[in-house]
C-alpha cells in the first residue's frame, strides 16, 4: 500500500468511538496519541487541546519562514459505534482497490490525507504556517472544532470530509425547536372540564405540514435548493382514563443561507398564532434548541480558487461543485472567519455495517492537499 493508505490502515486500527454516541466509548485519546506521534517525529509543533478529559482535539503545525498565508486542514478523529458492523469493524483490509474497516470513509481516510499531504508540502519552502486541526466530537456535537477555533485562527480552511471528489462549496444548517402545546387534564369522563392537548396539537401539525409543502414550492437557493421541516417527536398524555394536559413536538428545521433561527421561529409561531386564534383554549410555548448555521463559501476566496485549481492539476478535468443537504464543521469555521471549503475521498458505507474508502481516490485527495498547501502558502 502507498504511505497514505498504510497510515489510513493503522488509523482505523484504533478505536475511536465517540461516547457521546456510545455510552462506554473509547474516545479520541488514543488516535491523538498516534496522530501526535507521527506528526511529530516529522517536524511539526502539536498542541494537545483538552478541556474535557478523554475528548482531545490536537493542533499540528508547521512554521513557515513568515508574512504569508496560514492554511487549516480540519477532520474528526471519532467515528460512530462499532456495533453491528459486518465483520471486525478494527481490522482494515484492502479488497479490489478498496479499504475496508470503520471510519475509513468517514473519516479517517481524510485524517491521513491531510497527515501526509501536510508533511510533503512542509518540504517545499513555504513563508505561511501550514496547520492540522484533528478534532474530536464531530459526529456528536463539533465540541472539537469550537474548541480550537477558540485557540486558533488561519487565512483559509479545508475541511477534508468525505465528498466523492467534489467541491463542496456550500450546505444546509439546521435548527431543533420544541412547541409545547398544553391543556387542562380531567378525567376521560369529563369532556367539560377537560382540553384534550394532543387533539390541539394536531391542528398545528396540519398548518406544519401544510408550511413544509410550501418551502419545498418557494424560492430556492442555486446550489441546495430550499429548506425543509419535520415534525421528528412527540410526547404526550398519561394514561387512556384522562385527557391529557400536555403535547411536546420535536421539529427540525434545514435552512439555507438567509433563514436564521430568529426567522424559523417566527414561522412556527406564526401558524401557532393562526391556531390559536380560530380557538381561544389554544395555549403553546416555542422553545429554540440546537442552532447550526448554514454554509456558502466565498468563490472569490484564496482557498477555494487555489483548491480548484489543483483539482484540475490533479484530475485533468474541470472541478465539480457540489452543495450538501446536511451540516459540516465548515460553518464553524467560516462563522470564525475563516473562508472554508469542504473536499475529501470517494468510498461509502458512513454510518453504516459496511464502510469502505477507494484508495484511488485517497491518493488523489492527498496530491491535491499537498498542491494546494504549497500553493497557499508559497
Amino acid at each position: 500500500m502507498t504511505e497514505t493508505a498504510e497510515l489510513l490502515a493503522a488509523l482505523i486500527a484504533i478505536d475511536s468511538v465517540n461516547p457521546d454516541l456510545v455510552p462506554g466509548g473509547a474516545g479520541e485519546s488514543a488516535i491523538a496519541d498516534a496522530c501526535t506521534r507521527w506528526l511529530a517525529e516529522r517536524g511539526f509543533e502539536v498542541d494537545r487541546l483538552e478541556e474535557r478529559a478523554g475528548r482531545p482535539s490536537i493542533v499540528a503545525v508547521h512554521r513557515g519562514s513568515g508574512d504569508g498565508r496560514t492554511i487549516m486542514l480540519n477532520g474528526h478523529l471519532d467515528t460512530v459505534t462499532l456495533a453491528g458492523y459486518d465483520g471486525d469493524p478494527l481490522a482494515p483490509e484492502v479488497r479490489d482497490g478498496r479499504l475496508y474497516g470503520r471510519g475509513g470513509y468517514d473519516m479517517k481516510g481524510g485524517i491521513a490525507a491531510m497527515m501526509v499531504a501536510a508533511h510533503r508540502a512542509s518540504q517545499h519552502a513555504h513563508s505561511g504556517d501550514i496547520m492540522l486541526a484533528l478534532v474530536a466530537d464531530e459526529e456528536f456535537a463539533s465540541a472539537g472544532t469550537e474548541e480550537v477555533l477558540r485557540h486558533y485562527t488561519a487565512d483559509g480552511a479545508i475541511v477534508v470530509e468525505p465528498s466523492e471528489l467534489e467541491v463542496t462549496i456550500a450546505h444546509r444548517g439546521f435548527v431543533w425547536l420544541e412547541v409545547a402545546v398544553e391543556g387542562v387534564a380531567a378525567h376521560g369522563s369529563r369532556p367539560d372540564l377537560g382540553v384534550d392537548a394532543i387533539a390541539m396539537a394536531g391542528r398545528f401539525l396540519n398548518g406544519l405540514a401544510d408550511h413544509a409543502e410550501a418551502l419545498l414550492a418557494g424560492q430556492a437557493h442555486p446550489t441546495l435548493g430550499t429548506g425543509s421541516i419535520h415534525a421528528s417527536t412527540i410526547v404526550g398524555g398519561e394514561e387512556l382514563s384522562s385527557y391529557p394536559a400536555r403535547c411536546v413536538i420535536g421539529i427540525e428545521r434545514r435552512t439555507v443561507p438567509g433563514e436564521t433561527g430568529e426567522s424559523v421561529e417566527s414561522e412556527l409561531t406564526a401558524i401557532l398564532e393562526a391556531v390559536a386564534a380560530a380557538d381561544p383554549r389554544f395555549r403553546y410555548r416555542v422553545t429554540r434548541g440546537l442552532e447550526r448555521e448554514p454554509f456558502d463559501a466565498p468563490r472569490e476566496s484564496a482557498v477555494v480558487q487555489s483548491l480548484l485549481r489543483q483539482v484540475e492539476r490533479v484530475t485533468d478535468a474541470p472541478p465539480v461543485l457540489r452543495g450538501e443537504p446536511f451540516w459540516t464543521d465548515c460553518a464553524l469555521l467560516a462563522d470564525a472567519g475563516i473562508p472554508a471549503v469542504l473536499f475529501g475521498v470517494a468510498g461509502g458505507g458512513a454510518h453504516a455495517a459496511v464502510e469502505w474508502v477507494d484508495l484511488a481516490s485517497l491518493e488523489v485527495v492527498t496530491d491535491v492537499l499537498e498542491g494546494t498547501i504549497v500553493e497557499f502558502c508559497a
